[in-house]
């Protein structure tokens, strides 16, 4: 649940996989510092691949672990801090006699997860209540009730229920039904062509059958429920959305009235629903693709209730979190969503998994202890300098553009202003106080956590919004734009080396953070940002000539990126990726010209050398290092296909090939790779 418009994040989400066996955390991770010389490779030339030159030692010195399907200057920042996280959690564990509310629950929540021998000893019984709600099901009439209570559980079968903004009125909290009930990754994967596509939906299929023998079905049976549940899941994909034309809001924002939802899909009694989750009082909410919710009732109509009641059970135990299952549908799990998938060979050690699963589901909580004992304030106002000097050079941008009428301009300085800069930690933290944890009991404190959370979004319907609100942990090594807020948000987890190293020169901390900040403040402004006033409404408030500009621009980047191939016989998807593209090439220009106007003001010597670098090279070297990767090929093609982030590769190389600072730096030649005759330039 919650909002049905994803913020726009720096960075792809990280893969969680894990393995079932117990074990002491590490030695402490060590962050890579600002400008790392060791991860050059100076055999390679920066004007015909500067990706290779900034990066190219990264996979020799960082092969991936053979339990992660990828391995990153982020993922180093993220074991870091899931190391503070773990060592956190142990100290908790030992004192926690002396614990308040908060902190007792993340210590419950952590020892219940690690308590393996008895989630194994419990197996399925904590879920038994859930199947047998399944089981009683005797009409389709009675469908309204289980579909509300799964909902608030996060089982999201044939479709999704929440809350957002309203994309007109940004002040107000509206109902909000999608489309959901697939188990692959996004719909094409149960149409596109070709061996390793064929190959997934066979391992799809063999993963949902041994699922249910594992839960106590016949073999023979079990294979044949997987491929009903399989046929099923087909049939929702043909009436649903495919990804990339979700990026665009106009394209799921339906308001309607809640009679016309009905005439859609009156096998639901959407009034009914609505009180069986709590929530009074909903007259009109956002239909986000009409088409899927007519389809929605063709499909039900047609299929009879056994094979219904078979996909339930499916979304039921698909939707449990692998930490809280038996070792043995816990390794099944991985062996399809992190194996197969992403090509992961090993799970993550247990202590990893409950970290993270602690985060998931406390993590206010959890963040509050964290940043008490390891966020300097230093760190949070160095952030918001930057910010605003990053905001500066956007302002710049806004007034140099000789495509944007003045008109124009003056709103999009508008919006500028009003963008929110939320450093850090929320200035409130959430109340967990109704959140009951109950120590060894693991699958049953995760339903009570997704209940929990999924209460609190509903509650939100008919309020005014908290503009205060995070949608990211304290401890997250990410940061976002949110369009309906217009916010910029950077965690405390994603102010560390070498996104932000104290120690480092101006010129790499620009490189670096600045990037960063500037790529969020460019999503305001990217191709689907710019469709939202600075109040957060979906408003057209561009000139008509003004908007045919902007899309011959960003057209051109569609182009560049379409032509770029990730791995074997996948490219990448041009129109996908846009909005991050656009906030990649946007966020280096704000973050160089921002460097440029503090050198001035400070005098430094842009000519001068240190170790052997200018400070423009070193900005660039270190904005490529941002992006330092190794990633298995299952992994690229699977984020290719479901992520609007480009590959690493790209986010370096197809960034610096637009600009040509980049190539006075490092003195290329019109031609080269790095320095083409004709580049792409939006903001």
């Amino acid at each position: 649940m919650g909002a049905f418009v994803a913020a726009s994040c720096v960075a792809a989400a990280s893969a969680q996989a894990a393995k079932s066996t117990a074990g002491a955390s590490p030695a402490q991770v060590a962050l890579l510092p600002g400008l790392d010389k060791q991860l050059i490779d100076t055999s390679a030339d920066p004007c015909e691949n500067f990706y290779q030159y900034a990066c190219g030692n990264f996979s020799k010195l960082y092969p991936i672990p053979s339990d992660k399907p990828s391995y990153s200057s982020f993922s180093i920042v993220h074991d870091y801090t899931q190391d503070i996280l773990h060592n956190l959690l142990d100290q908790l564990l030992k004192q926690r006699a002396s614990l308040n509310a908060n902190e007792r629950k993340i210590s419950d929540y952590y020892a219940s997860c690690m308590d393996e021998s008895a989630i194994d000893a419990q197996g399925l019984k904590p879920l038994q209540p859930e199947l047998e709600r399944i089981a009683a099901l005797s009409s389709k009439k009675q469908l309204t009730d289980l579909l509300a209570h799964d909902q608030m559980i996060n089982v999201g079968a044939f479709f999704s229920y929440g809350e957002q903004q309203d994309f007109k009125d940004a002040t107000r909290q509206i109902a909000v039904v999608d489309q959901g009930g697939l188990g692959l990754p996004e719909r094409d994967y149960y149409f596109r062509t070709g061996a390793d596509a064929e190959k997934t939906r066979k391992q799809y299929v063999e993963h949902i059958a041994n699922m249910f023998h594992l839960m106590g079905e016949p073999a023979d049976q079990a294979a044949a429920d997987a491929q009903k549940v399989m046929a099923l899941e087909t049939e929702l994909a043909k009436v649903s959305m495919d990804i990339t034309a979700r990026r665009d809001p106009h394209n799921i924002y339906h308001p309607m009235e809640v009679a016309k939802l009905t005439g859609l899909t009156p096998e639901i009694d959407w009034p009914q629903l609505f009180t069986d989750t709590d929530v009074q009082g909903i007259t009109g909410l956002n239909v986000t693709d009409p088409d899927f919710f007519k389809g929605l009732q063709t499909i039900l109509n047609q299929t009879d209730l056994a094979t219904i009641k078979t996909y339930l059970r499916w979304q039921l135990i698909d939707s449990v979190p692998e930490y809280a299952l038996p070792q043995a549908l816990s390794q099944e799990d991985f062996n399809f969503n992190s194996r197969d998938l992403n090509g992961q060979p090993e799970q993550q050690a247990r202590w990893k998994r409950c970290v993270s699963a602690t985060d998931s589901s406390l993590g206010e909580a959890l963040g509050q202890v964290y940043v008490e004992r390891n966020f300097p304030a230093s760190s949070k106002a160095f952030t918001l300098e930057m910010v605003h000097a990053i905001e500066a050079a956007m302002a710049t941008e806004i007034q140099d553009q000789s495509w944007m009428s003045d008109p124009t301009k003056k709103i999009a300085e508008t919006k500028l202003h009003m963008v929110a800069d939320k450093i850090g930690y929320p200035d409130r933290w959430r109340d967990y106080s109704t959140l009951r944890i109950v120590r060894g009991d693991m699958l049953g404190n995760a339903l009570r956590a997704a209940d929990f959370e999924n209460k609190r979004q509903l509650a939100k319907i008919g309020k005014p919004v908290d503009r205060q609100e995070w949608d990211m942990s304290p401890p997250t090594v990410n940061a976002y734009y949110d369009p309906s807020m217009n916010d910029i948000n950077f965690p405390a987890g994603i102010l560390q080396s070498p996104f932000y190293d104290p120690s480092a020169a101006d010129a790499v901390k620009y490189g670096h953070i600045g990037a960063i900040v500037g790529h969020e403040l460019t999503h305001g402004f990217d191709d689907q940002g710019s469709q939202f006033d600075g109040y957060g409404n979906l408003s057209g408030w561009w000139t008509p000539d003004d908007r045919k500009k902007f899309d011959a621009m960003t057209d051109c980047e569609v182009r560049e990126y379409d032509n770029f191939t990730a791995v074997a016989d996948v490219k990448v998807n041009g129109k996908l990726t846009l909005g991050e593209n656009t906030a990649d090439n946007g966020g280096i220009r704000l973050a160089y010209d921002a460097f440029l106007a503090d050198a001035r003001r400070k005098g430094i010597d842009l000519d001068a050398r240190q170790d052997g670098y200018t400070p423009a090279q070193q900005f660039f070297i270190a904005f490529g290092q941002n992006w330092c990767d190794n990633m298995r090929p299952e992994r690229i093609r699977l984020l290719v296909q479901t992520d609007p982030h480009s590959p690493a590769e790209f986010r370096a190389n197809g960034v610096v090939q637009n600009m040509p600072a980049f190539g006075k730096a490092f003195g290329c030649k019109v031609g080269q790779p790095m320095m083409p005759v004709n580049a792409c330039h939006v903001w």
